[in-house]
């Protein structure tokens, strides 16, 4: 019998993933990875530890590390896929190099968006941190930068933010919001974040944007605000969300809205192809509403379903929360889950604070489900409160437990 050939395009989270969860179920069939990065594939978390100089290019590879161990994968650096023929399965690399395959994987992420009323952005000393190699063209350009301006107040934005003040530079963060973590939290949620980061040295101007990037001989030098505000700068990096990679797929009968459209299997509308990660179109398990993600634990979770399906052992995805972020921003941890926007809505919320903690539950207009959370600062027990939410359990006789934060384990052994 023939060896069955996987072709993964795209050697990421997901990808890295599909190809660990194929050879586990499959030790005997050839896994090609292509990636169109010149770096072996890395943990895309840990790049602003490049820029801080607490991490080397050697700490942070993905293959043989943790669980990530598979052997025999044929993983191809500086290979840009640039079209699919499904017709004839075969994938066209760098324009002219043919790979075939038996089972297709589309796990090519997405790119930084860069706004278009942004004016100089292709400046040197604009990032829009995203690949390894900007990060160590980042740390480079440190050693002769003094302030850093950084556009968006989303995650990936206050983790720059915290490399750069590492290395002893003035930061500012422009934020088109109201408030900072806009995306992941209402404004009361993000007050004692925003409070630790000021007295953590950032500066944050908020109902600002970026009109335009000022350069000199060197590169960047100032940027220009909505308001005519001029601000010094040699570093600027943008914030401003992601677009799925699927230029590539135009006329190869792919279904594409916006991304790649995935069924509950991770299979695509074709036969043998399918999609995880970023670049997928898949559910959400609390509204049953498309959509995609860039989180890279969604797109691990995802990738390992798809490669599991490749390999003919069939399983469902459950499904990609709209929301999900557990992290520490200057030493406060919170945790985002599920709906957590309800301004204008008839969803039931209730809102506890304290000079030290925020918590925000959000439940269904009757009361009956739990559907989102927010928790700032105290952040206890909250994988509990994702079970409840993610299995769209009724809480009945626990719901002021919920609400009391007194949610245990033993609540889930009640009859």
């Amino acid at each position: 019998m023939a060896l069955t050939r996987y072709v993964i395009i795209g050697a990421s989270a997901a990808g890295i993933s599909a190809a660990q969860a194929i050879r586990e179920a499959d030790p005997h069939g050839t896994i090609t990875v292509l990636s169109a990065e010149s770096d072996p594939p890395y943990f895309r978390p840990l790049i602003p530890f490049i820029v801080d100089g607490k991490k080397a290019v050697a700490d942070i590879p993905m293959l043989g590390q943790g669980p990530y161990t598979a052997s025999g994968l044929d993983v191809r650096l500086n290979s840009t896929v640039t079209a699919v023929s499904t017709s004839v399965r075969i994938v066209i690399v760098n324009g002219s190099e043919t790979v075939p395959y038996d089972k297709l994987l589309i796990a090519t992420g997405s790119h930084p968006y860069l706004p278009p009323s942004i004016k100089g952005t292709d400046a040197p000393g604009v990032f829009a941190l995203r690949t390894l190699s900007e990060a160590q063209a980042m740390a480079k350009r440190i050693s002769t930068s003094q302030e850093a301006i950084l556009a968006g107040g989303g995650m990936l934005n206050l983790k720059t933010a915290f490399a750069l003040l590492e290395r002893g530079l003035k930061v500012t963060m422009v934020v088109t919001s109201p408030e900072i973590l806009s995306q992941i939290m209402e404004p009361d949620g993000a007050m004692l974040i925003r409070q630790a980061l000021k007295e953590a040295g950032l500066r944050i101007l908020t109902g600002r944007s970026i009109t335009q990037i000022i350069a000199g001989p060197t590169g960047v030098s100032a940027v220009v605000l909505d308001t005519s505000e001029e601000l010094p700068a040699q570093i600027v990096n943008i914030g401003k969300g992601v677009r799925p990679n699927v230029e590539f797929l135009a006329g190869s009968g792919i279904h594409l809205e916006r991304g790649v459209i995935a069924d509950t299997h991770t299979a695509c509308n074709l036969p043998n192809v399918y999609t995880a990660g970023d670049v997928a179109v898949t559910f959400d398990p609390i509204t049953g509403e498309r959509m995609m993600t860039a989180l890279w634990t969604n797109a691990v979770e995802m990738g390992r379903v798809a490669g599991r399906n490749m390999a003919g052992h069939p399983m469902a995805y459950t499904g990609t929360f709209g929301i999900l972020n557990a992290t520490q921003v200057a030493e406060v941890p919170f945790v985002s889950m599920g709906i957590v926007h309800t301004a204008g809505t008839d969803y039931e919320t209730h809102i506890t604070a304290t000079s030290e903690t925020y918590r925000k539950l959000v439940f269904t207009a009757d009361g009956m489900r739990l559907i989102g959370a927010v928790f700032v600062g105290d952040i206890s027990h909250a994988g509990l409160y994702r079970h409840l939410i993610r299995e769209r359990m009724s809480v009945g006789s626990i719901k002021n437990a919920i609400i009391g934060h007194r949610l245990h384990y033993g609540h889930f052994l009640l009859p």
